[in-house]
């Protein structure tokens, strides 16, 4: 298992500002409002000598007053950057009327030489 939540926080707050979380949003005054949930992070080759691959799934959700488009444009550039590939977007209901993104992210990590891609 290899532990990527650091490297996705800074990726997430260098393109989004501060309120970001791995936990539900506190400050609802301040949008985008973005929190990042490790969804899944597990071997998924084993050696002899160990794990040599792990995978990983993230969900990103995004909320905002007015639009999440520039924010997930923005959340997609991030992740990508790490060599998350998006496997889902789409607009969630929310009962509060702010407007709510959801995208999920997965990769395999290369535990041996510490690179991160996307099976084939």
């Amino acid at each position: 298992m290899k532990n990527v939540k650091d490297k996705v926080y800074e990726a997430l707050k260098s393109q989004l500002g501060e309120n970001i979380s791995d936990q539900y949003p506190k400050d609802w005054a301040d949008f985008p409002a973005v929190q990042y949930t490790e969804e899944d992070n597990k071997v998924y080759e084993h050696t002899s000598e160990g794990e040599a691959k792990s995978y990983v799934r993230y969900r990103v959700d995004i909320w905002h007053n007015r639009s999440t488009s520039e924010s997930a444009l923005k959340v997609d550039s991030a992740m990508s950057g790490l060599g998350l590939v998006r496997t889902g977007c789409q607009d969630a209901p929310d009962p509060s009327g702010l407007k709510h993104k959801v995208m999920r992210y997965e990769a395999i990590i290369d535990m041996e030489n510490d690179c991160v891609y996307w099976p084939n």
